[in-house]
């Protein structure tokens, strides 16, 4: 059973209030009095009641200047901490209880604040974060090129586009402008260096256009777009739950980086037609990740600011899959940019 150690400082006027909001999130819980006229509170909480926790003591002590909470977690606790009905804890304000499915996909899910630190360090521009992602790129690229796809998938875990994509997700979940915004500008930044990349790779190396792996990424097919979603929902699921960042990160970024770098390499080639294709199957992962990312956010519960602005998020999302998935019905259908179209010559010679 996951839980979490949470330390709360408080000034002692407070703490009468601090003590009826404790029972109705955890029932192991310790005071010690420091120099100062402060208080410490130790607390065991399951992880499933950590977010609501840190809610309440936001709202209760925000105004409080000497206010400190801390969250660590806990690799074991004995006795253990129980999950069951029987040990469930009341809930606050007027909600109705969670069903059985809502209970299951939000128990293991870290805290709205533990996303948040996972996430705003990888949202800064850094030179480790330029060097990153054109690296990353430049493997992938001249993995592509040579048809190695264990040296395209090698490139994916050292690219740090998990942190901003999973950011917009998040964003738009919560209504945050202010880290959509720099998530924005750290992903967008690492698009145009992955371009930029694959551009200097196709001006000054020999390219087959009909290798596989480059191929592949001009391609945009139905079930693109379910492994697309697949990737948004599974990375936004292990995120959510502490798995390793380079594991989910190899998730999102090989719908990302690949077609970008293909985009610029492609490009580079002179063959502008085949990169605008490469581009296409890159803004279809993005927005099908986005997509699946908040509907998965939402799905575990994950707690809105302002559902009206987190509807017309999603909304647009979708509408603009819908208008995607439309072009790419063309597409196939009509053949309409269609790439044999664009390189037949290629083909015939």
């Amino acid at each position: 059973m996951s839980a979490r150690l949470v330390q709360i400082y408080l000034p002692e006027d407070q703490i009468e209030r601090l003590e009826t909001i404790l029972p109705r999130h955890t029932r192991r819980f310790w005071r010690e009095t420091l120099p100062g006229a402060q208080e410490k509170y130790t607390c065991i909480v399951q992880q499933r009641y950590t977010e609501r926790l840190l809610t309440d003591l936001e709202d209760a002590f925000a105004a409080v200047p000497s206010f400190t909470a801390h969250v660590a977690q806990l690799e074991a606790v004995l006795p253990a901490v129980e999950e069951s009905p029987a040990t469930e804890l009341p809930l606050t304000r007027d909600l109705a209880p969670p069903t059985w499915l809502e209970r299951f996909f939000s128990r293991d899910r870290l805290s709205t604040d533990e996303l948040y630190d996972d996430i705003e360090e990888s949202l800064h521009i850094r030179p480790s974060f330029v060097l990153t992602v054109t690296l990353s790129a430049i493997i992938a690229g001249l993995g592509m090129r040579s048809g190695q796809v264990a040296v395209v998938i090698g490139a994916m875990i050292i690219a740090p586009l998990l942190g901003p994509t999973m950011g917009l997700a998040l964003a738009a979940t919560v209504g945050d402008w202010k880290l959509g915004r720099q998530a924005f500008a750290t992903l967008a930044l690492g698009c145009a260096l992955a371009i930029v990349a694959g551009m200097v790779i196709g001006a000054i190396v020999t390219i087959d256009p009909l290798t596989p792996e480059l191929r592949n990424r001009t391609l945009v097919q139905p079930a693109d777009i379910a492994l697309a979603l697949a990737c948004g929902a599974a990375g936004v699921l292990a995120f959510s739950r502490g798995a390793s960042l380079a594991l989910v990160g190899v998730m999102v970024a090989v719908a990302l980086v690949p077609p970008l770098t293909a985009a610029g390499i492609y490009t580079g080639a002179g063959l502008p037609a085949a990169g605008a294709n490469a581009m296409f199957l890159f803004t279809v992962n993005l927005v099908c990740v986005n997509v699946a990312g908040i509907a998965t956010f939402l799905f575990q519960g994950l707690p809105p600011k302002n559902w009206r602005m987190t509807t017309g998020i999603m909304l647009g999302w979708v509408l603009l899959l819908g208008l995607l998935i439309a072009m790419m019905a063309g597409r196939i259908l009509l053949g309409f940019g269609a790439w044999e179209g664009v390189f037949g010559y290629l083909g015939a010679g």
